[in-house]
């Protein structure tokens, strides 16, 4: 095996070291891998820049602030990290997506009344695609809201700047919806159609009882490509799509809110990630307002903390479920501290200490065999990360199941913390859980990065936080997390086909925030009363207008954050 390569992150690290063969059998290592031709798709922080070395082999995708996305063979990935132009690079990860009354409780009815609808903003929503057909995303005259629609999924023409998909115009979309052309774009999940309509969507087609936020602006939408077996889109879809909306923005010259209503549990969860960090970027590019959802993790048991102290042994047990394929753990802790780390299995085998060396450590038991990865601090991290891969031998039987235990056995310690985290509900048997979870600090990247309005979600039906919505601090940095919380439970809201449908989770309490923040650049920069009202500044007017909750009496709170959405106290 070869040695760990600093510039690049440890997850990729370890996924390099592993045959093809046992890397898919895995949950997460294999994302970002493209079998047909053995290439990797790469996060890449550059410096100068990284052109020069694009050729039939590397297609590089220079995006804004020092950021890329490069394709490359895998047999080439470390010597391209060595280049003196790459300064770190990144596996990508899964993405999983997390009106009537609810519009009401956000006390944006008077704000509309009073002549605040979005008008000459740009509400951009980066998720599923969107029904472009559906009466609530029309104007009067029966033409279309919609601007731009970049399909990442479409071959054939991507924007400028871009390699993949296509982008569809306002004329070809109008050109459709008159019996024209066909835009062969399709919302095949209805997600990204039931966001647009509660941040944007103006209520034709109930004749204006299921209106949105902001229903006069107009609309960017970015449909996520999903490439791989999975289903799922990953990061460096996002990361384009991302970047492609803040340069339309900038080209016509409209204030922009974009909506992020995906996220994932992969990371130290310090909002350092070079996704979160290319987010905080993009932030000071333009007039933007980025809101994001917090996740629906805090009650799947995927997510477990706590100190250790001198002489203090500590046991944390893990369920696997029944036909689990593969899992895996992350352990985050403080380079300072120093502690044996042990496995034991559910029938009793302690494995362990674990030795604190670069490569992969392999164990195999029954039905079972465990990877173990010792990481190293980044240069956008002090934290450590030790990492355990469970796969199953038998793809009949699953991982064994049962009650696995952690050992801690503390040798040096200076903080004492740990969090240990699963992956994301949506992929793990939900009988997989820790045992004693710790709920709070269980947001989904990229939510903690420091630039963007973190949206948790509340039951606008009896005024209490929704025991799914993600929260909690950042870890080690200790930011208030989320910011605020939105209606997110049993919201109206549009459907796929031109009616309406009921969802919850905080995809769909992000939107109200991302709607907002339309109505609060509108008045500020469209109306001429704040051109500087975007950014850090409307997301701290939003939270001065934030409602307090009953029974939270302390705030910021960790699971509320500042309290909830109320647009009318926001505006100066």
């Amino acid at each position: 095996m070869q040695m760990q390569n600093e510039k690049i992150e440890n997850i990729l690290n370890l996924a390099l070291e592993m045959p093809e063969e046992e890397r898919r059998r895995t949950m997460d290592l294999n994302v970002g891998y493209e079998k047909e031709d053995r290439s990797w798709t790469v996060i890449v922080r550059y410096s100068d820049s990284l052109l020069p070395y694009t050729s039939e082999l590397v297609r590089v995708n220079e995006l804004t602030g020092g950021y890329a996305i490069v394709q490359l063979p895998e047999s080439l990935i470390r010597s391209f990290a060595q280049l003196p132009e790459v300064e770190y690079m990144e596996k990508p990860r899964q993405l999983y997506s997390s009106l009537d009354r609810s519009i009401s409780l956000s006390c944006v009815t008077p704000i509309n009344d009073g002549g605040l609808t979005g008008m000459g903003t740009l509400v951009a929503v980066i998720d599923s695609g969107v029904d472009y057909r559906h009466p609530d995303f029309l104007n009067g005259d029966g033409t279309t809201r919609i601007l731009r629609i970049w399909d990442q999924s479409v071959p054939g023409r991507p924007p400028e700047g871009f390699l993949y998909g296509t982008e569809y115009t306002e004329e070809e979309i109008n050109q459709a919806l008159q019996g024209g052309a066909d835009v062969p774009s399709r919302d095949r999940s209805g997600h990204g159609t039931a966001v647009l309509g509660i941040a944007a969507g103006n209520g034709r087609a109930s004749g204006g009882r299921y209106r949105g936020m902001a229903p006069d602006s107009q609309i960017l939408v970015v449909k996520l490509r999903q490439p791989g077996e999975s289903g799922f889109p990953r990061t460096p879809e996002l990361m384009t799509a991302l970047d492609y909306a803040v340069r339309t923005a900038r080209m016509m010259g409209k204030p922009l809110a974009i909506n992020l209503s995906f996220g994932n549990t992969y990371g130290s969860h310090e909002g350092n990630s070079l996704v979160e960090t290319f987010i905080d970027t993009l932030a000071d590019q333009w007039k933007v307002s980025i809101a994001v959802g917090t996740g629906n993790e805090a009650d799947t048991g995927g997510h477990t903390s706590g100190r250790l102290e001198k002489g203090d042994v500590r046991m944390i047990p893990l369920a696997i479920g029944e036909n689990e394929p593969a899992m895996n753990v992350q352990l985050w802790k403080s380079y300072a501290d120093e502690f044996d780390v042990l496995l034991i299995t559910p029938w009793g085998k302690v494995i362990g200490p674990f030795r604190r060396q670069e490569q992969p450590q392999e164990f195999e038991f029954e039905n079972t065999r465990v990877l173990v990865y010792y990481g190293l601090p980044s240069p956008y991290s002090s934290a450590q990360e030790i990492y355990f891969e469970f796969i199953s031998n038998h793809a009949d039987t699953g991982v064994d199941s049962g009650i696995w235990n952690f050992r801690f056995v503390p040798r040096r310690i200076v903080t004492g913390r740990y969090d240990l985290w699963l992956p994301n509900s949506q992929v793990r048997n939900r009988d997989t859980r820790f045992i004693y979870p710790t709920p709070d600090t269980t947001l989904t990247i990229p939510s903690a990065a420091s630039r963007v309005i973190a949206v948790g979600a509340y039951d606008g039906e009896n005024d209490s936080y929704a025991p799914f919505s993600g929260r909690g601090y950042t870890t080690y940095t200790n930011r208030v997390r989320p910011d605020l919380v939105a209606p997110g439970v049993d919201i109206m809201t549009t459907a796929v086909g031109g009616g309406y449908a009921r969802q919850s989770g905080t995809s769909f309490a992000t939107p109200f925030v991302t709607g907002a923040a339309a109505l609060l650049m509108e008045w500020g920069i469209e109306q001429g009363n704040d051109d500087y009202l975007y950014g850090e500044k409307l997301k701290a007017y939003l939270i001065r207008g934030a409602r307090a909750l009953p029974g939270i009496h302390n705030y910021p709170d960790p699971r509320v954050g500042y309290g909830a959405l109320c647009v009318e106290d926001g505006l100066p």
